[in-house]
């Protein structure tokens, strides 16, 4: 169980870091503010959701010693907040391409 676990998890890791890679890249070569910006807010989620994807890991392959347990966690929290901050973005970047009014 734990063998699949892991190979789930690597599985997820290649996804999110091929998939990151692709809106950095169309990020960079968008011209239209609000399309780059809502790229690289997706992009910041897959970057997110990568670090605690990689914690996960080192959870599973490693055995812990506190220093591991402290760099895990600070992966988690790092990647979490990566995470709402690019929903949020997403978000604004969304409203702004409707048109609705943003504060």
């Amino acid at each position: 169980m734990i063998m699949i676990i892991k190979y789930l998890l690597f599985i997820l890791l290649a996804i999110f870091a091929i998939n990151a890679a692709i809106f950095s890249i169309a990020s960079r070569r968008a011209t239209d503010p609000l399309v780059k910006g809502q790229k690289r807010s997706i992009m910041n989620v897959l970057m997110g959701a990568m670090l605690v994807d990689l914690a996960l890991m080192a959870m599973f392959l490693f055995h812990g010693s506190t220093l591991a347990i402290v760099v895990e966690a600070l992966f988690i929290l790092i990647g979490l907040f990566n995470i709402f901050s690019g929903l949020r973005s997403n978000g604004y970047y969304s409203r702004m391409k409707s048109g609705s009014s943003v504060k």
